[in-house]
């Protein structure tokens, strides 16, 4: 290493050539970046050629270009993945989401269909059901009452005859009362009483 008058430095090294021949190495740069350069490797707790090796491979391995100080290569392959996983994203949404979309709404609008089936049909079926089942009984109670009635005011045959024979029996004996003497409205009047009293039975 060496210093010219303008202060730049010279670094002299051994180097391996393409062959696998040994040679000679000079590299020049300036006082001021060799200062750069000792503040880095003091920074990364290193000699300067330590941090030298590591900057050689750290390039060769990322294929970084020194002189792209933006990192345009890292915005390119950045974006690049971006476009691949949204690639992704959209054909995993073509292949599995929107297919599985279309089935969930497909069975929402069956489930729907079903329900409104259930709400105007079944329901309507089952309330006409319970409408007839109720007028069927109010007509049944109705019966039952008007056959109570019915009872109620029938007599028995047994009962009808008893009646019967004592409103016979009460005009015969009336009947054989009667004398020459006995007027045509007197007997009318008896033959009156009874159609009267057989009437109401």
């Amino acid at each position: 290493m060496a210093l010219d008058p303008a202060e730049n430095v010279y670094v002299t090294g051994t180097s391996i050539g393409a062959g696998g021949s040994y040679g000679y190495v000079t590299i020049k740069y300036s006082n001021a970046t060799d200062a750069k350069l000792q503040q880095l490797a003091d920074r990364a707790g290193c000699t300067k050629r330590e941090f030298f090796i590591r900057m050689v491979d750290y390039f060769h391995k990322t294929k970084k270009d020194p002189a792209d100080i933006s990192d345009e290569l890292l915005k390119t392959t950045l974006v690049k993945n971006h476009d691949t996983y949204i690639r992704f994203i959209r054909a995993q949404e073509e292949k599995i989401l929107i297919p599985v979309k279309i089935d969930i709404d497909r069975m929402i609008q069956s489930q729907v269909k079903i329900l409104d089936c259930f709400n105007t049909q079944i329901l309507k079926a089952n309330t006409d059901l319970l409408q007839n089942q109720q007028l069927l009984h109010t007509r049944s109670t109705e019966t039952d009452r008007i056959l109570q009635l019915l009872v109620e005011r029938m007599d028995s045959k047994e009962t009808l005859k008893s009646k019967f024979l004592g409103i016979l029996n009460q005009f015969i004996k009336v009947r054989e009362g009667f004398g020459f003497a006995t007027t045509t409205k007197e007997k009318e009047e008896l033959i009156q009483t009874v159609r009267q009293q057989v009437a109401k039975l």
